[in-house]
């Protein structure tokens, strides 16, 4: 499974999916696209989705927005995911 998270450190609504990814021990399963520090990010985050909402968990290439729903999603889906 290939999880990369769309986000920046400013954000409160990434900060608590951060903190869930830290709290699940999953840091090491998810590529972290900071869409400041590197704009980069953020274009081709647009440019997939139309939107340059964050945070956004793109799991397999498909984008999931709010925070809710990604805590919900991770909290579900942890041993899988760690597997």
């Amino acid at each position: 499974m290939k999880l990369e998270l769309y986000y920046y450190d400013q954000c409160p609504f990434c900060q608590r999916v951060l903190q869930k990814i830290n709290q699940l021990d999953l840091k090491d399963k998810v590529d972290f696209k900071n869409t400041l520090e590197s704009p980069s990010n953020g274009a081709l985050h647009q440019q997939t989705t139309g939107r340059a909402t964050v945070p956004c968990l793109y799991i397999d290439n498909k984008p999931m927005f709010e925070s809710g729903e990604i805590i919900t999603w991770l909290e579900k889906n942890q041993s899988s995911i760690k597997g």
